[in-house]
């Protein structure tokens, strides 16, 4: 008599999974039988915590993902490089310093910190990061610069932006590339009436622009297009005829942040002799760059830790991070910070976890390549990966609570739409989910959350 409870626990619980598993599949072939989705495809996963699969509708099948990629970047860069990681700026000389005057050059360099300068971390802003350069500066007993203000971006490779992103994406702020050198997240705003540039967030060094926008309609469809090293720009599109912020992403960002600087040390009458200039500049010129120097450091600015940057990479889907973290994690594991070495790291990784490398054919860190091929079934085992991870709890705080109430990262491409997450139901059964569906005409967004209001 006393076996008979486990069992009607038992019992009761296979049911239940049953009559989920009956409605997902209800509401999948519902999606899939309407007009919307007649050429679709559709892969759709979900597992119960423990791993035990709960529905699977072409779980195997890869597709593009969009911004859900980012949970695999996120998880490997938690794990590999730790929740406590930091980038560093710093800041040295070159030559001496005589009665104040620097008889040589002053040098920036970075590890590629994708904070730095961001508006988005307490006391990492562009003002605090002003403010401890000059204050070195001056501790140094630096007044007068008689050389040049050199910004060595080489820590990263020439290639800032991956293969296969798009030409449409590229200029605008969510297309921003990952420099040795990032400030400010490699992104401006203009200020635009209609078809009138009205102003900039700030001065935008070295840039020229045509502007091909037309005024109409009520909402921005303006596109942006700025290349890496590229002093033109364009604008166009259209954009309703009152004033609108425009986004988009600097060509430069080395550079920029050097010639900010060289105001600053005019502001602080410290002045500056020579010029500002990149190693990059210095190579496309046909010049040797100049190697940071390993003596007279100045400054060593660090980035809030890696906990705080997966938090805003995972909640505000930040591209740039992502590929941040890519080049970051192929010069940690690999000593090559190429875009190509990185996804095959990744790959690696994911591969040493248990994931079958043929559901995982990678482009990027972001998601933002259509390269990206990716299947629900290894989102969800990367999922249960994190889930049993010591800095679970700090990665599963930068998944966005959606309008539906559920706990998930999504991604939105042109004919993509894709959701990956974690859910306890009203009955306190927990799952882990991912659907992704590709070449819908359709409202994407709203018909895959009503699938997965079904576990609720």
């Amino acid at each position: 008599m006393k076996n008979v409870f486990p069992i009607f626990l038992l019992s009761t619980q296979m049911v239940m999974a049953q009559n989920i598993a009956l409605k997902l599949d209800a509401a999948t072939k519902n999606l899939m039988e309407s007009s919307g989705a007649v050429s679709s495809n559709l892969s759709f996963y979900v597992s119960d915590e423990s791993g035990n699969p709960v529905y699977d509708y072409q779980g195997n099948k890869g597709l593009s993902t969009a911004s859900t990629q980012k949970i695999f970047t996120a998880a490997a860069a938690l794990e590999v490089l730790g929740k406590n990681y930091t980038y560093k700026t710093t800041s040295a000389y070159s030559g001496t310093i005589s009665n104040g005057n620097l008889n040589g050059n002053l040098f920036i360099s970075s590890t590629g910190d994708p904070t730095l300068g961001s508006w988005r971390y307490d006391s990492y802003k562009p003002e605090n990061f002003k403010q401890k350069l000059i204050e070195a500066v001056r501790k140094s007993g630096i007044k007068k610069i008689s050389g040049d203000l050199i910004v060595d971006d080489s820590y990263f490779d020439h290639q800032t932006i991956p293969g296969g992103w798009p030409w449409d994406d590229l200029g605008n702020y969510y297309g921003a590339g990952a420099w040795g050198v990032n400030w400010r997240e490699n992104q401006f705003d203009i200020n635009i009436n209609g078809t009138e540039f009205k102003s900039f967030s700030y001065p935008l060094e070295g840039v020229s622009w045509l502007n091909d926008l037309k005024a109409g309609g009520s909402s921005d469809q303006s596109l942006v297009f700025t290349a890496p090293y590229s002093p033109v720009a364009l604008i166009n599109g259209t954009l309703p005829s009152k004033l609108v912020t425009v986004s988009g992403a600097v060509p430069n960002p080395p550079l920029q942040l050097g010639m900010e600087i060289g105001q600053w040390l005019k502001e602080s009458g410290i002045d500056l002799s020579g010029k500002v200039v990149t190693n990059s500049q210095l190579e496309i010129e046909g010049k040797k760059p100049l190697e940071f120097p390993g003596q007279n450091l100045i400054l060593t600015y660090e980035s809030p830790t890696l906990d705080k940057i997966v938090y805003w990479f995972l909640r505000k889907s930040i591209n740039m991070y992502g590929e941040t973290l890519i080049k970051t994690l192929a010069k940690e594991k690999k000593g090559n910070p190429s875009f190509k070495t990185g996804v095959a790291y990744l790959k690696e990784f994911w591969k040493g976890k248990g994931i079958n490398p043929a559901m995982i054919n990678f482009a990027d860190g972001s998601g933002l390549s259509p390269q990206n091929y990716v299947s629900a079934k290894a989102e969800v085992q990367a999922l249960l990966y994190a889930k049993k991870q010591p800095w679970f709890e700090v990665y599963y705080e930068g998944f966005p609570t959606q309008d539906n109430g559920i706990k998930m990262k999504s991604g939105t491409m042109r004919d993509t739409k894709s959701y990956a997450g974690f859910h306890t139901s009203k009955e306190g059964k927990k799952y882990v989910f991912s659907i992704i569906i590709n070449n819908y005409q359709g409202s994407g967004s709203t018909e895959l959350q009503k699938i997965l209001n079904v576990l609720k």
